[in-house]
């Protein structure tokens, strides 16, 4: 098809539009962070992405369809304004964007995500001009240029595992006129050589609060970054640093979710009957439904995080309509099944996972059911606990 010969013309456009629903939406309250938006050019940073299909797969699997200006043009640019995650990568690896194929399936491994969700993580870290920021997952770049538009770009670094994802985040953010400190690196580690900061904010997930952020932000700095496990819990936490090198914070509102970093990425383990096939044949009736950690609400969302604080190194496989947890770390597993209304839980190893959870959820209940904003992390040197007043302390793994 026929490009337009300025499509610049036409995003000013629709950046316009964007930032006046996310106005709307109670999203862009801070006129910094909204004058970034009005300015930062997201198009240039998502030349080629996926967005998935209405329909799944024969195999019932997600069809991803690719999106660039050359395959339609009307589409490209209006998805890059809208409020949207792009999917940017497959499996680790770059997609051959000048013949981009049609994906069936597929772990997605770098996006652009939606600007509310960036706006609102810049917000929450409490942001303020004169603060030095480093940012965990460059990702597109997108991210990264509104902080730059909004602090100066001397103030940012900003890291990503993936040097492709780098490299090409690199030449649109210097393209579009923005110098941060970009490096290759394991967000685990932050990043020693700009350190301390004031603040931290991570656009990955991790099972635990790295140590090494800890230490790299300033006395009275704040971290903010999404907590996550092999159950695909999540929670956003806030921490800020105290002087002795311990931190603590609340758990924010909300339903958010991250891709893991990579190093913290569930293991695989196998066909999940191999591992349920030598569990008890006697069952017992389970005192809670497991459609209490797995139903699409904001509080299954939190459950699902709390239970996995309790069984942090498990998995969750469904096989029609039979739960099947896994441990790959105790060798233990369990195994749920609906029956007349009710379900049977049959448990096996060093740890009865389903009862583990099941505690959680004895507590949370005997608490009135308490929200995330109830719950505060601390990390210090022996470890890293979620508290409650009520309900008991749930450890995090090992960093």
């Amino acid at each position: 098809m026929t490009m337009p010969a300025d499509p610049e013309a036409d995003a000013v456009r629709l950046r316009e539009a964007m930032t006046g629903a996310l106005v709307r939406d109670g999203v862009l309250n801070d006129p910094g962070w909204r004058t970034a938006v009005e300015t930062v050019p997201r198009h240039r940073f998502v030349p080629g992405f996926y967005l998935p299909a209405q329909e799944r797969d024969e195999h019932g699997l997600t069809v991803w369809e690719p999106v660039t200006a050359e395959l339609d043009y009307g589409r490209w640019l209006a998805s890059a304004y809208s409020d949207t995650t792009l999917i940017t990568q497959f499996d680790d690896k770059e997609p051959d964007w000048k013949s981009p194929q049609v994906r069936h399936g597929g772990a997605p491994t770098s996006s652009s995500t939606l600007p509310s969700l960036v706006v609102r993580m810049w917000t929450d870290a409490d942001i303020v001009e004169g603060h030095t920021v480093l940012e965990i997952g460059t990702g597109s770049g997108y991210s990264t240029a509104l902080a730059c538009e909004r602090l100066g770009s001397a103030d940012v670094t900003s890291i990503d595992v993936d040097p492709n994802r780098l490299e090409m985040a690199a030449n649109t953010l210097y393209g579009c006129g923005y110098t941060p400190t970009l490096a290759v690196a394991d967000g685990l580690y932050g990043y020693w050589p700009e350190a301390r900061f004031d603040r931290i904010v991570a656009a990955c997930s991790f099972r635990s609060v790295p140590p090494a952020l800890i230490s790299q932000a300033r006395p009275g700095g704040k971290i903010l970054l999404t907590l996550s496990g092999w159950l695909y819990g999540y929670a956003r936490v806030l921490l800020t640093v105290a002087e002795d090198g311990t931190a603590e914070g609340p758990l924010l509102p909300g339903t958010v979710s991250f891709m893991s970093a990579r190093t913290h990425a569930a293991p695989a383990f196998g066909n999940p009957s191999h591992w349920t096939a030598g569990l008890p044949e006697k069952p017992r009736v389970t005192r809670h439904s497991p459609e209490r950690i797995t139903a699409a609400s904001a509080e299954a969302f939190h459950l699902r995080f709390l239970a996995q604080c309790a069984i942090p190194g498990t998995q969750l496989a469904a096989v029609d309509d039979v739960l099947q947890l896994v441990d790959v770390v105790t060798a233990s597993a369990a195994s749920l099944t609906p029956k007349d209304g009710t379900w049977e839980v049959r448990e096996g190893g060093p740890v009865k996972l389903w009862e583990r959870v099941e505690h959680v959820l004895d507590a949370y209940d005997t608490a009135d059911q308490p929200g995330p904003e109830t719950f505060t992390l601390h990390v210090y040197s022996g470890g890293q606990h979620l508290r409650h007043p009520q309900v008991p302390g749930l450890p995090l793994p090992r960093p």
